[in-house]
């Protein structure tokens, strides 16, 4: 998720739980420590798919923080020894602002390293949009009332009822993804479409209109769209992985990395004499976030790995948004998905 809805979720679990000693600082230390786990964006990296594929690494692991938890923990016992709460508090408190962040981030189709070391694919729950206004305003607003009034009793009631609501929120996607994701199930099946792996991803800044990825294993995907308004079958659009043309990266190493962070959700395009590679979870059909060259065909024909950089790519803009807005509520006309499409080749 974005940074200002991690700091004000750490903000309202320090507020609620220690607010009633440390008062508004509650607020700050919560805000600050929960920006944490996100210092890994200080790190360098030689390309943009290492720098994909180690964020949200190991400083997004419940091992790691759990054992910062412990370790700051000590440290303010030892010189605060009696602060006005528990140690046993202190470390729940410490141990939620922390570990609530990568388990937030999993809620997100990204891919979060959730249980490094261990060599697990990151965690992708795909319930929520990395931005969500409807799981962070209330949010905000709570710890912003809080800070008005100062860390009265009712304060801290309203903090607590904005992390329940937030927490609800996070069910109410993960069960609208569940439904998008029967719906066009459903409908393929009747169309005689048989398909394997499936996965539903929310479209920007809401939960009620899904984009659905799936694969037929016979080397094409669909994309749809379903919104939990439809009155009618979602609309989709075949188009073609492309796998005999990736195999010109197998085995090479950055490109066997990204297949594990993205569970094999690839498709190669050749354009020109460059080989792209686009991560199909993140975006929409021929508006694709993540696209990176990563060989180059030589004139003689042949292809050779190279450094990965990324490759320009159409994400969208306010038109498309409008066309998504508008979608929620009625499915006629339809997202002109083909059309779209046209451009994941370009």
């Amino acid at each position: 998720m974005d940074s200002v809805t991690q700091a004000v979720l750490g903000a309202g679990i320090q507020g609620a739980m220690l607010g009633r000693v440390q008062g508004r600082r509650a607020l700050f230390y919560g805000a600050a420590l929960a920006t944490v786990p996100d210092l890994d964006v200080l790190m360098s990296y030689p390309d943009p798919v290492s720098l994909m594929t180690y964020h949200r690494g190991f400083s997004h692991s419940v091992f790691v923080l759990t054992a910062v938890a412990i370790v700051l923990a000590w440290l303010i016992r030892k010189f605060r020894p009696n602060p006005g709460y528990s140690g046993r508090r202190l470390f729940l408190t410490l141990w939620l602002v922390l570990v609530t962040h990568p388990i937030l981030d999993s809620f997100t189709v990204y891919g979060t390293q959730l249980f490094w070391p261990l060599a697990l694919t990151p965690e992708s729950w795909s319930a929520v949009f990395i931005i969500d206004p409807v799981y962070t305003v209330p949010l905000l607003l709570g710890v912003l009332f809080a800070f008005a009034a100062g860390m009265t009793l009712t304060a801290r009631r309203v903090l607590v009822a904005t992390l329940a609501f937030s927490t609800a929120y996070l069910g109410f996607g993960l069960a609208g993804r569940m439904a998008a994701e029967q719906r066009v199930r459903d409908a393929l099946q009747g169309q005689g479409i048989t398909v394997g792996e499936l996965r539903a991803i929310p479209m920007p800044f809401n939960t009620l209109v899904w984009r659905v990825i799936a694969k037929d294993g016979n080397g094409n995907y669909y994309e749809a769209v379903s919104s939990l308004f439809d009155r009618g079958p979602p609309e989709w659009v075949r188009l073609p992985l492309n796998p005999e043309t990736g195999r010109v990266l197998a085995g090479v190493p950055l490109h066997e990395r990204l297949r594990w962070f993205t569970d094999d959700w690839l498709r190669y395009d050749v354009v020109g004499d460059a080989l792209v590679v686009s991560d199909l979870r993140m975006g929409m059909a021929g508006h694709y976030t993540f696209r990176f060259k990563m060989a180059q065909r030589a004139p003689d024909g042949a292809w050779a790995a190279v450094t990965p950089s990324v490759w320009p790519s159409d994400r969208g803009g306010w038109n498309e948004f409008k066309l998504v807005l508008a979608r929620i509520l009625d499915g006629q006309p339809p997202l002109p998905l083909a059309q779209w499409a046209e451009q994941a080749t370009k």
